[in-house]
């Protein structure tokens, strides 16, 4: 499969969307209750080009590039968490969502909790993917911020699928296109400086002061699945279980053969498990 094939059967546009200072990329897809889409560091919205047909069919599909990320404005200081929640905040608000369900990978997942607790009356459900903002692990901190910052500062495509291949369970799984799309993306001039500033959550002492607390998994109130996977560089699935555990309507589920992208790698899985949690929530008419 490749990416922009994998949207063919569906309908969609993607568009520019002002939300604060950011001009944000925003693609959208169906019609229902509005379900957001938010991709990790160093991502972009085509991460979940796989999941889009699926849920478009029950929801109106959200995805986004974060600020700083993708076709989003460029970053020129360091962004922390709340900058990104502030960011949702204000695309929410200017898309005219009052209640949403959110869905983040990596960072998106840290970035959904956070703002799941600050702003429970705007969120409906949660799924979180392999979320970030629970652990400080400096080695996996360390390869985060050196593929990143090498892909940014050459964006070849061995420096691309280097990248993308840490991301995966299967090597095989980061096809030609994946790499060529990341590729015009790293190569927008400014990128190499934005990605340093994005990067500032792996330094030890900014990550610390913007991990998830005990406190906010318990201000969470939207139902929420957290999804681990057999393979995920980031750490174990006990991480997931015990931020599941943490949240009082928290419910969790294992992916096997994926790695740190479960809905890239296996998206028939993980978008019968969004289907089937989002329900529950109140996401279908």
């Amino acid at each position: 499969m490749t990416l922009w094939t994998d949207l063919a059967p569906t309908e969609f546009r993607v568009h520019t969307v002002q939300a604060g200072e950011w001009s944000t990329r925003v693609l959208e897809a169906g019609t229902g209750r509005p379900l957001v889409l938010m991709h990790g560091t160093g991502g972009h919205l085509e991460a979940y080009a796989r999941n889009v047909p699926a849920l478009a069919e029950h929801f109106r599909v959200i995805a986004y590039d974060f600020p700083g990320h993708g076709r989003t404005t460029l970053a020129t200081r360091d962004l922390e968490i709340a900058d990104y929640t502030t960011h949702l905040l204000s695309l929410l608000d200017a898309l005219h969502i009052e209640r949403a369900h959110l869905s983040g990978e990596s960072l998106g997942g840290w970035v959904a909790v956070k703002f799941a607790a600050a702003h429970p009356d705007r969120v409906d459900g949660l799924v979180l993917n392999t979320p970030g903002g629970t652990m400080a692990t400096p080695a996996v901190m360390h390869r985060i911020r050196t593929l990143s910052q090498e892909a940014a500062d050459d964006p070849s495509p061995q420096r691309i699928r280097a990248r993308l291949e840490w991301l995966m369970a299967d090597p095989a799984s980061v096809t030609d296109e994946l790499v060529a799309i990341r590729q015009a993306i790293y190569g927008r001039p400014g990128f190499a400086t934005s990605m340093r500033h994005l990067l500032c959550l792996q330094d030890p002492d900014i990550r610390r002061r913007n991990l998830v607390t005990p406190e906010e998994l318990g201000a969470v109130r939207a139902p929420t699945m957290v999804i681990w996977t057999s393979d995920d560089p980031s750490g174990p699935a006990a991480a997931g279980i015990d931020m599941a555990e943490r949240i009082p309507d928290g419910t969790f589920a294992m992916i096997d053969n994926a790695g740190h992208w479960p809905q890239w790698e296996q998206p028939a899985a993980f978008n019968r498990i969004v289907l089937d949690h989002l329900p529950a929530a109140g996401a279908r008419a």
